[in-house]
């Protein structure tokens, strides 16, 4: 896989440059260094991509259902065929560790699986009339073209979310990939399912900037449903946009999820438990526990073990097999997080520990004794920094997990499995562990966020039934018998 030859637009079946005249550097977080440049796509290209995307899906709709899943297996394969080099790709373009990367092959790979099945499950149901002689018969059917927007932090996985299933259930696809994340969330992918065997035109990839396309790629006639995934303020506005436009909106949004200690918790499980779910990929996931709520009585003990805990996670360069935390992903990005910091102290929170920082490179930082109206309590703070709550009875943690305008994830500890579960139903939120961590996401599992955190759910049955529709055909046997 030459990392070059990603380094352009993948338009109608084609790898060539952009029409616009701005070019792109995509830039190694950790080190400065140049991976590849990319002459930009403009509003052309993404008409071009999108009508590429309407033609090829006819194509698609005659390929044998059991072909369907055929090429998208062979997706599975090209993969493994590649993994090194795809772990390589992702340390040096988003700067995440092995670790990070060997997680996120494993979630795309066990998508893709799910998505292939896809083609022989398009299930149809033949109902009953009011009418005499009349048969309803329902069919699921593609929605047509799926417009596809994805994020910087896990792009290889959140782009595959929606580009698989999509291709899955039927559709045409033209995925853009975040500035930061071009190859990972955007060409390698499209490498990918070409290698696999899709008709070419049916998954286009445009790299492009946003100040220059404007709402082009959501206004776009073309795409029935728009794909989201990133920030909430970024998604509320593509939503407005694709509504106005009269296109569904899927969206996956930020979080600020509550990682609950109770007090009869296995502590030691509860720290590590924690640790991994604030600081896996710098805290970069939308999972990612922000605050880690304590019950009192056990909350000193926690603190302390908590800290020595993270004290011990290697920062550094993200090729270095021992290192947990690598640079975040801008300096935009960097310098967010540090005015986050600094103003969490001056709101009053205790850094227990406090990390320095040089450039995009946190340390952890441990900030105790936070309370719901601090800032850093109700915003998302995509780094190495977490807060942590002190509550003293479970109406009040539940009360505390609750005050934020967020709601994707969560985890509650206890060593009474159904005090967790009664626990759990009482958080706001679309996804919550018991005696476990806040990032998870699983193939056949319902995944989606309640309140500012997205709309619809992903995975298994219902992303085929966000990339399909369903259409109503009566066949009347007989003659209805009329008034007039």
């Amino acid at each position: 896989m030459n990392r070059q030859s990603l380094g352009k637009q993948f338009i109608g079946g084609e790898w060539r440059d952009g029409n616009s005249t701005g070019e792109m550097v995509n830039i190694n977080p950790y080190n400065g260094e140049s991976i590849v440049t990319y002459k930009l796509a403009n509003t052309e290209d993404i008409d071009a991509a999108y009508q590429a995307a309407a033609e090829a899906k006819l194509q698609w709709d005659k390929v044998n259902p059991f072909k369907k899943r055929d090429i998208l297996e062979n997706a599975v394969k090209y993969i493994e065929e590649n993994e090194e080099e795809i772990i390589s790709i992702i340390i040096d373009e988003l700067g995440g560790t092995r670790l990070k990367a060997v997680f996120e092959i494993g979630l795309v790979k066990n998508m893709i699986k799910e998505a292939a099945t896809f083609p022989i499950r398009m299930e149809g149901k033949i109902l009953p009339s009011t009418i005499d002689d009349v048969e309803n018969r329902l069919y699921r059917i593609p929605a047509g073209v799926v417009g596809v927007i994805s994020p910087f932090n896990f792009p290889f996985f959140l782009s595959v979310k929606s580009v698989a299933p999509a291709l899955g259930a039927g559709n045409g696809v033209v995925l853009k990939p975040h500035e930061d994340s071009p190859i990972t969330g955007g060409t390698l992918i499209g490498k990918i399912f070409e290698e696999a065997g899709v008709p070419k035109g049916l998954l286009n990839v445009v790299v492009a900037d946003i100040k220059e396309i404007g709402d082009a790629f959501v206004e776009h006639p073309i795409p029935r449903i728009i794909s989201f995934t990133g920030s909430t303020g970024v998604g509320s506005y593509i939503g407005q946009v694709a509504v106005k436009n009269f296109k569904k909106p899927l969206l996956e949004l930020g979080g600020n999820s509550a990682f609950i200690v109770l007090e009869d918790a296995d502590l030691e499980y509860a720290v590590n438990a924690a640790a991994f779910s604030r600081f896996t990929h710098q805290g970069q996931i939308c999972m990612c526990a922000n605050r880690v709520l304590v019950q009192r009585s056990v909350y000193d003990e926690f603190v302390t073990k908590f800290t020595a805990k993270v004290s011990t996670l290697k920062t550094g360069d993200p090729k270095d097999p021992d290192t947990i935390i690598g640079p975040v992903i801008n300096d935009r990005q960097a310098k967010n997080l540090a005015a986050l910091i600094e103003k969490g102290i001056e709101e009053g929170a205790n850094p227990v520990l406090r990390g320095s920082n040089s450039g995009r490179l946190f340390e952890p930082t441990v900030l105790a004794d936070v309370t719901t109206d601090m800032t850093v309590a109700q915003e998302e703070l995509f780094g190495p920094v977490v807060c942590i709550i002190p509550f003293d009875t479970e109406e009040e943690a539940i009360a505390i997990a609750n005050e934020t305008r967020f709601g994707l994830s969560g985890a509650v500890h206890t060593s009474n499995l159904e005090r967790g579960v009664e626990f759990a139903k009482k958080v706001h939120t679309g996804m919550i562990h018991v005696n476990d961590i806040t990032i998870n996401d699983e193939p056949i599992v319902a995944f989606g966020g309640e309140k500012q955190s997205g709309i619809g759910r992903m995975n298994g049955e219902w992303s085929l039934d966000e990339f399909t529709t369903l259409k109503w055909i009566s066949v009347n046997y007989g003659q209805r018998q009329l008034p007039y």
